[in-house]
Formats: C-alpha cells, sequence, structure tokens
C-alpha cells in the first residue's frame, strides 16, 4: 500500500483553539487513509506517536504554540522559530529513514514546504504542497521569505491552494500551475436545523477574534443598528478567541450595558460547532482578508447562510451559490447595511444555493481530486 506523509502546522491538540485550526486536516488524513497509508508529522506541545488502522500521528513539541502567531520579524520570536525549524525537519528525516512514504505533501508552503523541500532533496521523495492565504499574503511579502518561498513551491512535484484568487497568486509567485483544492471538513451530524421562519432571527460568530477575521468590524457593525433592527434579532452570539480577545470583551460590553442581547463564548469543538451553525439564522463572516474559509463550508453542509464581506473568493462564490447576504464592502457601515438586509430576508430563500455548495465541496471528492491530480498512483 503506498505511503503518504502529511507534514502539517495545524492538527488538533489539547491546546485551545487547535482543533478549529486543524479540524479539516484531520478530517483529510482520515479519508486519505481510506485509500493509503498515512503518516502525519505534526507540531505539538509533547512529543507523541499514535495509531488507528492506515493513520498514524507523530507529534513532534517545539517552543511555542500556535506557530501561525511566530513573525519572522520580530528578533524575539528568532530562536522560537529556529527551534521550530530544526525539530521539524529532524522529526520528518526520523520518518523518512524509518519508513519511508512514497509521497510528501506540505500543508503549508511554510514551514512544512521547507522540511519536504529538504527531505526531498536529500532522499529522492516527491512532494507536493497545499498552500494557504498566509503563506503568500503574509509571509510572501516578506524579501527573502518570499525568495525561499518561491523555491520552495517551483521544486514541488504538485502545487494547490484552497482558493482560486490564491491559486493564481501562487502561480505568479512560483512561475508553475497551482491547481485548486478546497478545504473542506465533515461536519458533526445534528438533529436539523433550527432556522426561524420569521424575525426574530438569531445570528452567530465562528473564528479567531484576530483582525482579518473582523470580529472587530463585526461588533462596530451590531453597534450601528437601530433600536428597530434589534427588535428583529433575538440573539448574537460569538464564539472563538486570540489576540483581539480584550476589544472583543469591550465591545462586546458596551453592547450589553445598552441591553442588546450578545454573548461571548471560547473555542467549540466540532460539535458544539455544527450545533452553533445550526442554532443559527445567520452566520457572521466579517473577514477583512479571506480565501475560501472553511466555515463556508460549514454553513453549507449545515444549510445555514451567511452574512459575508465582499473579500478573496467570497464574491465568486456568492455568483456560484447565492449563499445568503454579501456586504457592498468591507468596513462597518457596510457590513452593518448587510445585517439589516439579512433581518428582512428569510433564510429559507438561500436554501437552493447551500445544497449546491453542500454538494461541491464534499470531502471524499476532494481527496479522490488530491490523489488523481499529484499522479500519485505513479508513486
Amino acid at each position: 500500500m503506498r505511503h503518504i506523509a502529511i507534514l502539517t502546522t495545524s492538527y488538533p491538540d489539547n491546546i485551545p483553539g487547535s482543533e478549529a485550526a486543524g479540524s479539516f486536516v484531520e478530517d483529510f488524513a482520515r479519508e486519505l487513509s481510506g485509500r493509503v497509508r498515512v503518516t502525519v508529522v505534526t507540531a505539538s506541545s509533547l512529543d507523541n506517536i499514535s495509531s488507528a488502522g492506515n493513520l498514524t500521528v507523530r507529534r513532534f513539541a517545539v517552543p511555542t504554540l500556535p506557530l501561525s502567531l511566530l513573525n519572522p520579524l520580530w528578533p524575539n520570536q528568532w530562536v522560537p522559530i529556529i527551534v521550530t525549524l530544526h525539530r521539524g525537519l529532524e522529526a520528518v528525516k526520523q520518518l523518512t529513514i524509518k519508513d519511508r512514504p512514497d509521497h510528501i505533501f506540505a500543508l503549508w508552503a511554510l514551514p512544512c514546504g521547507y522540511w519536504a523541500n529538504a527531505v526531498a532533496r536529500e532522499f529522492q521523495i516527491p512532494y507536493s504542497i497545499w498552500a494557504l492565504g498566509s503563506d503568500i499574503w503574509s509571509l510572501g511579502k516578506i524579501p527573502l521569505v518570499r525568495s525561499y518561498l518561491r523555491h520552495v513551491l517551483k521544486d514541488a512535484h504538485a502545487c494547490y491552494a484552497d482558493g482560486y484568487q490564491l491559486a493564481s497568486e501562487v502561480r505568479k509567485l512560483g512561475g508553475r500551475d497551482c491547481l485548486f483544492l478546497p478545504s473542506t471538513r465533515r461536519m458533526e451530524p445534528v438533529s436539523s436545523a433550527h432556522h426561524s421562519s420569521a424575525h426574530p432571527y438569531k445570528l452567530a460568530f465562528l473564528g479567531r477574534w484576530h483582525a482579518n477575521k473582523g470580529v472587530d468590524l463585526l461588533l462596530d457593525a451590531l453597534v450601528q443598528l437601530s433600536d428597530a433592527d434589534w427588535q428583529r434579532i433575538s440573539e448574537v452570539q460569538i464564539f472563538g478567541g486570540g489576540p483581539l480577545a480584550a476589544v472583543v470583551s469591550e465591545k462586546t460590553r458596551v453592547l450589553q450595558n445598552l441591553g442588546k442581547s450578545v454573548e461571548l463564548g471560547g473555542y467549540l469543538n466540532k460539535v458544539q460547532a455544527s450545533e452553533l451553525i445550526a442554532w443559527a439564522d445567520y452566520l457572521l463572516l466579517p473577514s477583512r482578508i479571506e480565501s475560501i474559509p472553511v466555515i463556508f463550508s460549514d454553513a453549507a453542509k449545515v444549510g445555514t447562510p451567511l452574512v459575508s464581506t465582499p473579500v478573496g473568493d467570497l464574491p465568486r462564490l456568492y455568483e456560484d451559490y447565492q449563499f445568503g447576504i454579501m456586504a457592498s464592502d468591507v468596513n462597518p457601515g457596510a457590513f452593518c447595511m448587510a445585517i439589516k438586509m439579512a433581518l428582512r430576508t428569510n433564510p429559507s430563500d438561500f436554501h437552493a444555493g447551500l445544497e449546491k455548495a453542500k454538494q461541491d465541496f464534499n470531502l471524499p471528492e476532494i481527496v479522490d481530486k488530491f490523489l488523481d491530480q499529484a499522479s500519485l498512483q505513479a508513486c
């Protein structure tokens, strides 16, 4: 049986929020292990190896988690970055020496692509890369990092991106083809979505409390709603966590002091996320920077429409699926107007488009697409 190694910095761990970050990676690995033998090599808080069926997870300890918060522009973070790069490379080399994989799949371009490229050159093992927006839009702006990123992409057997615009950026940076491969996860079954047939409607936000995800933009938009708008809202629930936690708490208190029904909660596991999305009449997606968020396909699978900003691939998805209401711009005023429109629209109006999206973001088909496009049957 073919053996594929998945290198990733996003895999569920005992760190709060890790399930949200790595849930779809775990689902991809599990689905892939139904076709080939899979070993996941991932950064973690502790060294550990676990196996179930054709899936093995090898965790190596790093000094700081999550790795997404490490910034090479900050000198005080150079030591944990160097230690992480070294330990990750050693973990991949140890796997290769003990149980040589036929192919390496790097999730994401950096640092995983760095590990894959180094091992590929030493052991002549082909590797592929699945790029995320943070690879290209953040790390790709740093001159020296950008140069190495281009090198890693060029040497790969195949390149993928989880968004249409992102795939185009990878093509420009790497000077090679890049295929669209959507990221999605299995949603835990819920008894049924509890969408209201008329206002007042239930609204929910689920995601990182980070400027890119626009949770602060959302709260500023909620402040702008009129009393008449709030009469059409049953409750707003905001779940997640991250660097804007203090801002989120402060802005929420302002709304609560005004008598608005806004509640905060922490990170959710997959079951809880499914229940929240099924509970909501509209899921709020106020991102400033986005490709195709996993929460989009989560909502489609449950059948909950979205109120979103017009960023990344969301306008294209809106044309394809009419998934809800799209704001005219990325600012609190525009998002406020989009919420107002949603509050005057029956969520069931978007059922057909969401059902189509559910079929297109199908995990087994995505795994088959990866295997076919990467020509892994030749490994």
